[in-house]
């Protein structure tokens, strides 16, 4: 894929998706047969945060003081281990569980480019929604979809940020 060609399939996603809330995306080689190129992108965006999940004031991030955390930690403790030797071994006396990783909707991108022929210079981008999952879980499929199909040729992972700067660039270059 030239340059040329990834900033115009990367401008294309970006006009499909919200390129702000994208987290990463994965440029697989194109593909030349026939006159034509191809290729595929994956595309991991941030999901939008319901308002009711939004932080209370009270509760935002850096305000609270450590001793009342430190406090807050030796009671539960203390609780703990007073419900434990009390009542014996219980889950639910047991650390809460992590919270989940956070989830990501996945998109997947395929651009058409015809090189030769009548239809010379027709371009065709199709954007569309595969999944939702955790980031770890979307490099895992692509590196497995890399491995099962033999091919040397590396994935491109560009950062969010990249995206967006790249992007950026193909609009002031026109």
């Amino acid at each position: 894929m030239t340059d040329e060609t990834r900033a115009r399939f990367l401008a294309a996603i970006a006009a499909q998706l919200p390129a702000d809330r994208i987290a990463e995306l994965h440029l697989f080689p194109a593909i030349r047969q026939g006159g034509m190129e191809s290729g595929v992108a994956v595309v991991a965006v941030a999901r939008e945060e319901p308002a009711s999940l939004e932080v209370a004031p009270d509760d935002a991030p850096g305000e609270s003081t450590e001793e009342s955390t430190e406090e807050s930690t030796e009671e539960s403790t203390e609780e703990s281990t007073e419900e434990s030797t009390e009542e014996g071994t219980e889950e639910g006396t047991e650390r809460p569980p992590p919270a989940p990783p956070r989830r990501y909707t996945v998109y997947s991108a395929r651009y058409r480019h015809t090189l030769k022929g009548p239809d010379r210079g027709k371009w065709e981008v199709n954007v569309t929604e595969e999944a939702d999952a955790p980031l770890l879980t979307v490099d895992a499929v692509v590196r497995g979809v890399q491995r099962r199909s033999g091919d040397a040729d590396e994935i491109v992972r560009l950062s969010g940020e990249e995206v967006r700067g790249m992007v950026v660039e193909t609009v002031v270059s026109r």
